[in-house]
């Protein structure tokens, strides 16, 4: 059996799902890119390499067991990119959620049925026809459970679109006791610099009461200034649109001081460091250049308490 126990971003990590770059399916098709950023690396020819990918994730599941933390990879599907474990499931509480995803993603989560075989099926949600998220839209932060997503007239327009009303209301009903907050994300199919492609591609909870945000990854203003309103100003990091692209707020917390972070993020692991944080840097320039970093190629499902 398999426990999972996830109330925040931040508790002593015990166990995670971490992706995995092994057979993943090369440099895909223009036609095929559901992300701007990646289809930028298609058009330019510098999309990743298999063995950059598989050596970048190796060197952040060394960091996680260094650290205690017990690491389960998904079973590899041939030609399949499973890097971005995140959005085909996450953990809400005692509770592992099977949510909707886009038809592109959806064969990615047969690759971790053997770990939800090991969950109690009574701890296991399966989102009904029509309730739509990904696990980087989705966020628990101790009372409080954000979300990123975007309305139907959104949702429909853009491929970037990854969660919708119908899914945040299934969240709602099936966590009545969170406060609940839910954002419109800023979104574009063609400009990476102008998407958020997920709730923590401009927000990311921190420490035991800071964060990194982008205000610019938010629809809407008065969001992003709830959020900071919630961990006040000084305990906020800013980033800018240029390091929100190069996906400076998706780093990884083993714990309330331990950070993973890229190691080219210079100014913000400075910040860290000047605040406290231990900061295990490693190389994801390659894997980034998907629009995904460290929070999304990684599925947290216990944390200490």
């Amino acid at each position: 059996m398999i426990n999972i126990l996830i109330k925040d971003e931040t508790a002593p990590l015990r166990s995670v799902v971490l992706g995995t770059g092994e057979s993943f399916g090369g440099v895909p098709d223009i036609s095929e890119a559901y992300d701007p950023k990646s289809r930028e690396h298609i058009l330019d020819g510098t999309f990743p390499i298999e063995e950059d990918i598989v050596k970048e994730m190796d060197a952040v599941a060394k960091v996680l067991t260094k650290h205690g933390v017990k690491v389960y990879r998904p079973a590899v599907l041939p030609d399949t990119n499973q890097v971005f474990a995140r959005d085909i499931g996450f953990v809400i509480g005692d509770k592992f959620i099977v949510p909707n995803i886009i038809d592109d993603r959806a064969s990615e989560r047969d690759g971790i049925n053997y770990i939800l075989e090991q969950i109690p099926s009574d701890q296991v949600l399966r989102m009904p026809p029509g309730a739509y998220a990904e696990g980087g839209d989705v966020m628990p932060w101790k009372e409080k459970l954000y979300i990123g997503y975007s309305e139907d007239e959104d949702y429909h327009a853009y491929k970037v679109s990854r969660t919708n009303h119908a899914g945040v209301e299934f969240l709602r009903d099936q966590f009545p006791n969170c406060e609940f907050y839910a954002f419109e994300l800023k979104k574009s199919d063609d400009e990476p610099k102008e998407n958020a492609l997920h709730l923590d591609c401009c927000f990311q909870p921190i420490g035991n009461d800071q964060c990194i945000i982008y205000k610019g990854g938010f629809k809407n203003e008065k969001d992003y200034h709830l959020v900071v309103s919630h961990f006040g100003e000084e305990n906020c990091i800013e980033i800018t649109k240029e390091e929100m692209y190069h996906m400076n707020s998706n780093v990884f917390s083993i714990s309330p001081e331990v950070i993973i972070s890229e190691q080219h993020f210079t100014r913000l692991n400075d910040e860290l460091e000047r605040r406290g944080f231990v900061v295990e840097r490693v190389p994801y320039n390659e894997t980034a250049k998907m629009e995904g970093l460290l929070r999304c190629s990684t599925l947290p499902l216990e944390r200490a308490y």
